[in-house]
């Protein structure tokens, strides 16, 4: 995965160690003109050519700063564009996940992905790259110079100590790998108990369970910074014994090359070079270390982004698919409909049959775990059934295109969920295209994709830098205001949004938090609505509001629906009386399934239900 971006920008990578390759050149002539200089003042040589020598040291200072400047442009650009990328693709990859994935992986372990381990490789393709190259080269040219400007014997011995770290790097990158292995691990445990507890903060504080929070957070955070000074404790053994092998060296340097210039083997001004040649080998010497921590941490992250992408869709769109489908009617078939979340586990539906025809609307009541909502799930394709068990239009749900079975739904499941966005662009999230946007809203992203830039602060942005002509621009991408009124009225919020100040512009908070059940739930139904498909799915979607708007919602589907699929799952029967038909679920299969006077008729769970419920609206109304 990471291999293809570093052979797209292999062209920066060449650019940016051919200027290293010059400025480390550059770099190994200033020991030799200080040394220049030490011989030429002992020599009695004129200011002329001291000054002319100085000038010559300031000349290559000079070209290193911008040849530094250089290669940090090629090389840590190329890795934070791979970082980016790899980031968006990552990104992609998880939309075509299917549900089951997001059900056995936590909203903090993936985050962690997108934070640690994406900045974990960026440093491995960049700091690391430029650490190994230097230090590699600057270790060879550098010797090179010390045995042919200075002395052979000197070198060597000067060098040996510095071979311990060759075989000490061995092991420090294998110790290194798994132990940044683990500190990722414990980022992600702790990055994901942040995420639980901020989202169910109202339960946390209903429950009063504050401090049982905190010291499951404390023991998360503990365990986050062990594995952290686990690293740091490794760094902080191996980084000193460098500097204390450098050291030696820079005493055999002095001892032997003293006693060498004494005997006039060596001029002063050779063994000024030398011992400055010694100081930058240091160096490449501590890079070593340095490069092998940030491999061995890149490592351990593209193992564990690279698990990511080693996931595969399991709801795709398979050879069996019929690409001439370009839209439903709404007529729906179910035929022995068994399944099961696992293999394992109790089947949630069994052998459930019934038939819905175009235009006609089916209620489903049931207890809490009959199977509503996963047959529901199951209309949408979040999960695959067998061959045969359910059709559309006549179709094998299989054989219709995603894009298509899902276009022609509109569904609003039971959490009603609302971004962290305006409520105009909320209710218009099902009817916004790519082709509806203008290009300057689109950003180029991995392999030539798109990338929409799909909230409306950043149009805002754009509309400010005049990319947007005028506010219709803006209405164009996130739906016409007048198309999400006529929505908002149909569900019975509109007269809420007029009171809010900021009107149709209201920003909600995360999920929906900053407005009420009844508002977030009636702004879904808004949002489903505006969507106009052939099928409609209300999973629960009216537990929230009064009887009244219960009933002014109703009329309006009644009206606006008419001709279309309609779908309704309640646990009120005010809400269900008045469908073509209704199907009573029991541990997961029918139980009874008629009209509504039918049922009654039966006087079996529907009707016990019914009466129930009448008796309590009696009890309220007394």
């Amino acid at each position: 995965m990471v291999v293809k971006y570093i052979k797209k920008y292999w062209v920066s990578y060449l650019l940016g160690m051919l200027v290293l390759l010059v400025v480390d050149y550059l770099g190994l002539l200033i020991p030799e003109y200080t040394g220049d200089v030490t011989d030429g003042l002992i020599a009695g040589m004129d200011m002329a050519g001291v000054i002319s020598l100085i000038g010559r040291i300031l000349l290559v200072g000079g070209l290193m700063a911008l040849g530094r400047f250089g290669w940090r442009y090629y090389i840590f650009g190329a890795a934070r564009k791979i970082e980016y990328e790899l980031r968006g693709e990552m990104f992609s990859h998880l939309s075509t996940l299917s549900m089951r994935y997001y059900n056995e992986n936590k909203t903090g372990d993936l985050m962690a992905h997108f934070t640690n381990d994406l900045a974990a490789i960026r440093m491995s393709l960049g700091p690391a790259v430029i650490s190994t190259f230097d230090a590699v080269v600057m270790t060879v040219m550098v010797i090179a110079k010390m045995i042919v400007h200075v002395n052979l014997s000197l070198t060597l011995l000067a060098c040996i100590p510095m071979t311990v770290i060759l075989f000490g790097g061995i092991y420090y990158g294998g110790a290194a790998q798994r132990r940044f292995a683990k500190k990722q691990k414990a980022f992600s445990d702790m990055t994901d108990q942040v995420q639980e507890s901020v989202s169910g903060i109202r339960v946390i504080k209903a429950f009063v369970q504050e401090e049982k929070e905190k010291a499951a957070f404390a023991v998360a955070n503990r365990n986050n910074k062990e594995m952290n000074l686990s690293v740091v404790k490794l760094q902080a053994i191996v980084m000193p014994l460098l500097d204390v092998i450098v050291g030696i060296s820079s005493v055999i340097a002095l001892l032997y090359g003293g006693k060498l210039v004494l005997k006039g083997t060596l001029t002063p001004g050779q063994f000024v070079s030398f011992t400055s040649y010694v100081g930058m080998l240091a160096w490449p010497m501590i890079a070593v270390g340095d490069s092998i921590n940030s491999f061995s941490q890149g490592l351990a992250s593209k193992e564990r982004v690279e698990a990511i992408f080693a996931k595969k869709p399991e709801i795709v769109d398979g050879a069996q698919v019929n690409r001439e489908i370009g839209s439903l009617l709404g007529g729906i078939l179910v035929k022995n409909l068994t399944f099961a979340y696992h293999p394992e586990a109790e089947p949630a539906l069994k052998d459930l049959s019934v038939e819905i025809k175009p235009g006609e609307t089916l209620a489903i009541l049931g207890r809490t775990g009959s199977g509503k909502t996963t047959f529901a799930n199951l209309l949408v394709r979040m999960y695959d059934v067998e061959k045969g068990q359910i059709f559309m239009d006549g179709h094998a749900i299989g054989e219709l295109p995603l894009s298509v079975l899902r276009e022609s739904i509109a569904y609003v499941p039971q959490d009603n969920f609302l971004f962290s966005d305006t409520l105009q662009t909320n209710i218009a999230f099902g009817v916004r295209k790519l082709s509806d946007v203008p290009e300057e809203v689109f950003e180029e992203g991995a392999a030539g994709t798109k990338i929409f830039m799909s909230r409306k602060e950043r149009l805002e942005e754009y509309l400010e830098r005049d990319f947007f002509q005028s506010k219709n621009r803006m209405d164009e991408a996130y739906g016409d205001l007048a198309a999400v009124t006529e929505a908002a009225k149909q569900a019975c919020i509109h007269d809420n949004i007029m009171d809010f100040p900021k009107k149709y512009s209201t920003m909600v908070g995360e999920r929906g938090v900053t407005i009420s059940g009844g508002q977030k739930q009636r702004s879904s139904i808004a949002r489903a609505l505006m969507k106009d498909a052939p099928i409609l799915i209300l999973d629960d979607s009216l537990s929230a509001v009064d009887t009244d708007t219960e009933e002014k919602i109703l009329e309006a589907l009644k009206k606006n629906r008419a001709g279309k699929t309609t779908i309704i799952i309640a646990h009120r029967i005010s809400t269900t009386q008045n469908a073509d038909h209704i199907m009573v679920l029991s541990h997961g299969a029918m139980a009874e399934y008629g009209t509504h006077g039918e049922l009654l008729a039966k006087g079996g769970i529907y009707a016990k239900l019914y009466e129930k419920q009448q008796l309590e609206k009696q009890l309220e109304t007394e």
